[in-house]
């Protein structure tokens, strides 16, 4: 039904909307630009996802936001009235640690990030250098000849949001990245946030920088790799065909969806608009094919009159 045909849902007839939302029983949605601007709701959101849960469907965020644990994710979607559980929460900073738990990593974490990485690597005792700034002060050789040094126990390189990023800590990544035997890993790489009037640079910028300094690629985490979801397949807590994945970002959220066979619904209160829909509609390029979502929605909150 609609399948990547990117129908305005409002153009349909309200019985169709309807037929529509009794094809899916789960629903996954990314959060910035969806539910929320950083601490902004935005109109709808929270009685929409409410509503969903009420019709019995299962919920689900996931959000390649990096900054924060799951547990810190769940008090600001529970201040906002969202009636979410931890186990409806799925994040890329909580999703790398489960990966190196997985591994059986040993080693001490190289982090570029934030509190939400290094907070997940501590729930799961794996060792890591912190996070905050590293500036240099004076030339770059008077850095390396007085305040560079190096952890012998550096096991894994993972990037994501740091605010904090500057070149001693391209300096650093590359120099661990330099041994094969690291593991290099991106918590998302999504180039920019939905910040009206501006550009803030997303975890994608920085880890574009480490990749061309380090000549290595990273394994991405996030969104669209199917890993940040695939356990919720695999252990049959939800049946992709009627799972509906609902994002902003075309080339993370809708992508993700493709990945894992889900409906897509795209909504344009983020990244992604109908004008770059219309654009890949008419390209020869079988990956933009990809980004193109099933459904529309100026925002999630027009759903409301059809449940």
């Amino acid at each position: 039904m609609y399948k990547q045909t990117c129908t305005n849902l409002l153009e349909q007839p309200p019985e169709k909307v309807k037929e529509w939302l009794n094809t899916f029983d789960s629903v996954i949605t990314d959060c910035d630009g969806v539910l929320w601007v950083y601490s902004n709701v935005i109109e709808g959101a929270v009685d929409t996802m409410n509503r969903f849960t009420a019709l019995g469907k299962n919920i689900f965020f996931c959000t390649n936001n990096s900054t924060k644990t799951r547990q810190e994710l769940l008090d600001k979607s529970h201040s906002m009235g969202f009636a979410i559980t931890a186990d409806g929460m799925i994040s890329s900073a909580h999703s790398t640690a489960a990966y190196l738990k997985s591994r059986d990593f040993q080693k001490k974490v190289y982090v570029l990030g934030a509190g939400g990485i290094t907070g997940e690597l501590d729930a799961l005792g794996i060792q890591h250098t912190g996070v905050g700034p590293d500036v240099m002060t004076g030339t770059v050789a008077e850095y390396l000849a007085t305040n560079f040094h190096l952890d012998t126990d550096i096991g894994a390189v993972v990037v994501g949001f740091d605010e904090h990023f500057s070149f001693c800590k391209m300096i650093k990544a590359a120099s661990y990245l330099d041994k094969p035997d690291c593991l290099f890993i991106a918590t998302n790489t999504d180039e920019r946030f939905p910040m009206p009037g501006m550009v803030i640079p997303g975890s994608g910028s920085f880890v574009r920088a480490i990749e061309t300094c380090s000549e290595r690629k990273p394994f991405v985490i996030g969104k669209p790799n199917p890993s940040i979801c695939e356990w919720l397949i695999n252990d049959g807590t939800i049946d992709p065909a009627r799972t509906l994945m609902i994002g902003d970002r075309c080339n993370t959220d809708i992508l993700l969806g493709y990945n894992c066979g889900f409906q897509t619904l795209l909504v344009g209160t983020g990244i992604h608009k109908l004008n770059d829909v219309e654009a890949w509609q008419i390209s020869n390029d079988p990956e933009e094919k990809k980004l193109i979502p099933d459904v529309f929605l100026p925002k999630l909150g027009d759903l409301l009159p059809f449940m």
